[in-house]
């Protein structure tokens, strides 16, 4: 009986436990990683807060702290997909050395990540974040355009408007990226290398 008793006791312990294991913005994470996990589910995957409410084990109501609305959930997950290319992008550029090579790796890796995950890709490049976002607070976006914006500085020296320049290679790889998932062009890595590269420093 007094066995009984204690497991009793550690059950309700370890439910108590994992009930306040969302305290500190763990449920925002959570919320987010269950929303990517949708996402990749395809164009049918349900993204309310009800669904992931239920798909992280808490009731909506206990969204409302960090998701006021079903909008601000997408902006949250648009701007975790932001930081995903930024971190991608940076990767790339470390592990080619920076440089004419680095930038051209940014842009095949921003072309990737698109191919890799369409569904966050475009939900990244479809919210208007900066309407809603509290005291002009930046997004994951300003990661991947200052490294762009640094990039055009060390493969391209001497241009003479680097914001200029940045603008015209985010079209190019964008523009790729919105061709091969509208399947205009097959994916083609070796190709994309081959175009990014005609922009990205003149590098073949």
């Amino acid at each position: 009986m007094m066995a009984n008793k204690d497991n009793s006791v550690n059950i309700k312990s370890g439910a108590a436990k994992a009930a306040g294991a969302y305290h500190h913005g763990d449920l925002r994470a959570a919320v987010i990683a269950a929303g990517l996990r949708r996402l990749e589910q395809g164009d049918g995957a349900e993204l309310g807060l009800r669904a992931l409410a239920r798909d992280v084990g808490v009731s909506a109501t206990a969204l409302y702290r960090h998701f006021p609305d079903k909008e601000a959930l997408l902006d949250a997950l648009a701007d975790e997909g932001l930081r995903r290319l930024g971190a991608l992008q940076a990767q790339a550029w470390l592990k080619a050395g920076g440089a004419v090579a680095g930038f051209k790796a940014t842009g095949i890796a921003y072309v990737r990540f698109a191919h890799d995950e369409p569904a966050l890709f475009r939900l990244s490049f479809t919210r208007q974040m900066s309407e809603r976002s509290p005291d002009g607070a930046s997004d994951g976006g300003e990661v991947a355009y200052n490294l762009l914006r640094a990039g055009v500085g060390e493969a391209l020296p001497g241009v003479e408007d680097p914001d200029t320049a940045a603008l015209h290679a985010w079209a190019l790889v964008h523009g790729l990226a919105m061709l091969i998932l509208d399947r205009r062009i097959e994916w083609d890595e070796v190709k994309v290398a081959e175009v990014v590269g005609l922009t990205f420093g003149g590098v073949g």
